[in-house]
């Protein structure tokens, strides 16, 4: 894969650290995409400080989940599930660990994310939606 092919998706800590260590299999978003490959996944430089979020941080997970403002692994999106309702939504919170009160009418999706890996961290500016990584490739830990 030539460096100018890969793509990251930015993610606010600890989410992001639950997902590249396969806790967090959904990642649900307000658009839809229909990408289906591998990615990388970016740590925001900015985590998320609720209290909900940090409850789901395994002890093997901290130090990943300390990471900010870099790619800190990778994943393949499989599938991108839409979220009408509320039923839904929770139908699947085991693999995206929202809170009911987190979902927003009329529609949410959810982009279902197979084969997580964690890279060694690399410091890089993130984006709001998928972004070009330019400097790669980026490999698993050996």
């Amino acid at each position: 894969m030539s460096p100018a092919s890969e793509y990251a998706l930015s993610i606010k800590q600890p989410w992001a650290a639950l997902v590249v260590h396969g806790l967090k299999t959904v990642e649900v978003r307000r658009w839809p995409t229909a990408r289906r490959r591998r990615f990388l996944i970016h740590a925001a430089r900015i985590p998320d400080e609720r209290a909900e979020a940090w409850k789901h941080v395994r002890p093997e997970v901290r130090e990943t989940a300390k990471l900010l403002g870099g790619i800190i692994g990778a994943v393949r999106l499989s599938d991108c599930v839409a979220y009408r309702s509320l039923d839904e939504f929770m139908k699947d919170a085991a693999a995206h660990l929202n809170e009911a009160e987190w979902y927003e009418e009329p529609l949410l999706y959810g982009f279902s994310f197979t084969n997580a890996e964690v890279l060694p961290f690399r410091t890089y500016p993130g984006w709001m939606r998928f972004f070009p990584v330019k400097d790669g490739p980026f490999q698993r830990r050996r």
